[in-house]
């Protein structure tokens, strides 16, 4: 039996999260903790919501329309094995998968993040630096952290279609949401 994800939330249609229409996946857990993390309450590993890989797939396969999946976190590589066959069965969907995570490339190592990163095509890495913020930036929130294209699906071209794209604001029932890269402060305001 494949293993659960511990999922921290989802929304099935974002257009700041990386090229086109995306379901975005945040993972529940991070071992980084860079300070001034947007996403503090991934940080725990403690379960908050067990979603099995089945049940995954058949709720982003029923999401028409988009054209591929963003997994951040939380860190998606500390789930790497998990994510394996749901990133497979998504690919074989014809999804492209981009991954944000707080590793750089050379760090992720074990058979199992090896495995993930060979099925990503969009690649965001390096840990968040507060004193390098940079509002400019597609994709990314501090200069040091890097856009690495690990297929032909996308190139620098895509990111200049989604530059100037920053934010977005969800309603759902009675929830409102926010996600992309905020400008410093605008939450405080």
């Amino acid at each position: 039996m494949a293993e659960a994800l511990n999922v921290a939330r989802w929304i099935e249609r974002s257009a700041v999260n990386g090229p086109g229409e995306r379901f975005v996946l945040w993972l529940q857990g991070c071992p980084l903790r860079c300070p001034g993390c947007w996403n503090t309450d991934t940080w725990d590993f403690a379960p908050r919501r067990r979603v099995e890989p089945d049940e995954l797939i058949a709720l982003i396969e029923g999401v028409a329309g988009i054209e591929g999946v963003t997994l951040t976190g939380g860190e998606p590589f500390s789930q790497a094995g998990a994510l394996v066959p749901v990133v497979r069965r998504l690919r074989e969907f014809g999804l492209s998968v981009m991954i944000f995570t707080g590793y750089e490339l050379d760090e992720l190592r074990s058979p199992e993040q090896l495995q993930l990163l060979g099925l990503t095509d969009v690649l965001v890495s390096g840990r968040y630096v507060e004193a390098q913020r940079d509002e400019t930036l597609t994709w990314r929130g501090s200069r040091n952290q890097r856009v690495s294209f690990l297929t032909e699906r996308y190139g620098e071209d895509a990111m200049d279609q989604a530059a100037g794209m920053r934010l977005e604001f969800h309603l759902t029932g009675a929830e409102a949401s926010v996600t992309g890269f905020p400008e410093a402060g605008w939450l405080a305001r």
